[in-house]
């Protein structure tokens, strides 16, 4: 299957429909007035498609187990057409399209089925996804593009050229993920007054994401997070609080990092951990969602 583990839970929802098409008004009519001899088709296929919905991971190969949180089954009529609608929800990290078009095919089998003794001219038609909802589809219209912004490596050792960087370049791909673009890249020692300076110059300079790595750990020499708390206008503790939280689910150190994230003006400062592993999974835990606040800022400004 595919590896979802970096995903993020969040409500996701689908709706699916299937039509079965019966070949006369006397088999509509034994339908509604319950006469069929296998039973209430409406309540019969609707448990069927119900169980469907429940054990698609079992019978779709690539399908993950999830936690069906809601499902309903509802039928409408057409003249002579059964128009069949499933509804799924999940709280989860990947979407129930699938379950939810599932759901449609067995409830319209089963119909088929227990019809099939009275029609002989039954048909299956436009078994298809009408809707679904959430996971980072739901953020694709966010306007990032023009968005200027700044990539800032905090490390001694890298500056003074001994080693080499791999965090940051990391961060300007998962940039480059969400079509943004690292106007600015550079590597600065770790040093209190030094990364003061780099944030306040950036965000007098207009950027509106600067993010820095590198000095968010326990040793005395990691003083990122110390040296950007002070000058920040606003902090969104928020933003660090998912980050960690999603880092705590894959890893209990997760809880040592010292992060900060605020605004200096209308610059968005985040600080990000200095190990490529840590780096990964907080712009995987932030992005593309933090991208909303720069909608919000600008709806607060007018």
């Amino acid at each position: 299957m595919v590896n979802i583990t970096h995903k993020q839970n969040s409500l996701r929802q689908a709706i699916a429909s299937a039509t079965v098409t019966v070949s006369s008004q006397a088999t509509i009519d034994a339908i509604q007035k319950r006469l069929v001899p296998k039973g209430d088709v409406f309540e019969f296929s609707r448990a069927a498609g119900l169980l469907a919905v429940k054990k698609t991971s079992d019978v779709i190969p690539d399908c993950h187990p999830l936690p069906v949180e809601y499902t309903a089954i509802t039928y409408r009529i057409e003249d002579l057409n059964i128009v069949i609608n499933v509804e799924v929800h999940t709280i989860y990290k990947t979407g129930v399209e699938v379950e939810a078009m599932h759901g449609a095919a067995v409830t319209a089998l089963t119909m088929y089925d227990m019809l099939k003794p009275i029609d002989k001219g039954i048909e299956i038609s436009n078994i298809k996804l009408e809707s679904k909802t959430g996971g980072k589809t739901d953020f694709k219209n966010i306007d990032s593009a023009n968005l200027l912004c700044a990539v800032i490596v905090c490390s001694d050792s890298i500056s003074a050229g001994s080693n080499e960087d791999s965090s940051g370049k990391l961060i300007v791909e998962k940039l480059q993920q969400h079509h943004l673009s690292a106007n600015i890249f550079e590597i600065i020692p770790d040093d209190f007054a030094t990364i003061q300076a780099k944030a306040i110059e950036l965000s007098e300079a207009g950027f509106q994401l600067v993010l820095f790595t590198g000095g968010t750990g326990l040793s005395p020499k990691d003083v990122t997070p110390d040296a950007i708390a002070p000058i920040l206008d606003r902090q969104i503790s928020g933003i660090m609080e998912a980050a960690r939280n999603y880092g705590q689910q894959r890893t209990p150190y997760a809880m040592l990092s010292r992060g900060v994230a605020g605004f200096i003006k209308n610059t968005l400062i985040i600080t990000l951990p200095g190990s490529p592993k840590g780096v990964a999974e907080t712009m995987d835990a932030l992005f593309p969602y933090v991208l909303h606040v720069f909608k919000v800022a600008e709806g607060m400004r007018h």
